[in-house]
């Protein structure tokens, strides 16, 4: 039986997970450990464990970290409150929150300035979400909802419909997302549009290569954690796509045995997942089908976000 191997491209990694890590690991070399981080600093379990390994603490709150510690926030992003708690305790952070997040949170904050209500397009729970929600000001006249699905934007009551605005979480898929800006858009035909999506490029690429991917395979292997919200939208698209997919954070979480009767699979990671992990994956898949991996179109992605300046 002839089997094929294909890699989705672009995958894994994105600019600003790689700036994320980049800022941990950076402190551990300068600082030495142990170093804090508020929330895991990625999805990922494969890059959370080897950075404990390497001397990181990880948090769920500011209080767990001793006074004059060095403390990271995750590349989620954190509340107002969390940033005003570290300052008010003389903590040395830095931000490992992604710019493209950066960039929604300061969406928030231009609509509170301008006396909007504010719709958020997101996952409840989320750390990003719970980040975003905490950039409105709760001072503010105006209130900020969240809506997760066009039966939230049904029951959706807001103190001004025409003065509100709505921001995503970076994450989603666009696809799903879009029936939701265009129910807000029926309800509350005044809305204030994000000026370019939401939606992070990396996450929409990966999203694009995927489509491509189940055109040519039977099931689709997402590299990612389970708490990986792009990884969990990668294997939800393909699975619309009508394939197969599995969420899997390293080849010991699959039994090859039970792709046997498979002629073509695919494989793409998350923008959390590191590729040493997809390589691993693609080299027993090689091993055990006897056959080379090819990828599937190239990654062109060349953005790059800087590091503090303190760790450069």
């Amino acid at each position: 039986m002839n089997r094929k191997i294909l890699l989705a491209n672009p995958r894994g990694f994105c600019a600003g997970v790689d700036r994320a890590i980049d800022i941990v690991e950076k402190a551990i070399e300068k600082f030495g450990s142990p170093i804090y981080v508020r929330h895991e600093v990625v999805h990922n379990k494969i890059v959370v464990e080897d950075l404990k390994s390497k001397g990181v603490i990880f948090v769920d709150e500011l209080d767990e970290v001793p006074d004059g510690e060095r403390v990271i926030f995750s590349a989620h992003g954190v509340a107002k409150s969390v940033e005003d708690e570290a300052e008010e305790r003389h903590l040395n952070y830095f931000d490992a929150t992604c710019p493209l997040v950066t960039k929604v949170h300061n969406e928030v904050i231009r609509h509170n300035r301008a006396n909007r209500d504010v719709v958020l397009i997101g996952h409840a729970g989320h750390p990003e979400v719970e980040g975003t929600i905490g950039r409105h000001d709760p001072s503010s006249s105006k209130n900020i909802y969240l809506v997760e699905d066009v039966n939230d934007v049904e029951r959706l009551e807001v103190s001004d419909e025409k003065n509100i605005a709505y921001v995503t979480q970076t994450t989603l898929s666009l696809d799903d997302t879009k029936d939701i800006v265009d129910a807000l858009n029926v309800k509350f035909p005044s809305l204030h549009q994000p000026r370019s999506s939401d939606i992070c490029y990396a996450t929409q690429n990966r999203q694009d290569a995927v489509k491509q991917l189940s055109l040519e395979v039977e099931i689709v292997i997402v590299v990612g954690s389970i708490n990986s919200s792009n990884s969990n939208r990668l294997k939800e698209l393909a699975e619309k796509c009508g394939v197969e997919a599995v969420l899997i954070d390293s080849v010991a979480d699959i039994n090859l045995s039970d792709l046997g009767n498979k002629t073509s699979i695919g494989v793409t990671a998350g923008a959390s997942a590191p590729e040493s992990t997809v390589r691993e994956l693609v080299n027993e898949l090689e091993k055990y089908f006897k056959t080379k991996a090819s990828e599937l179109g190239r990654n062109s992605e060349s953005i790059y976000f800087k590091l503090p300046p303190e760790l450069r």
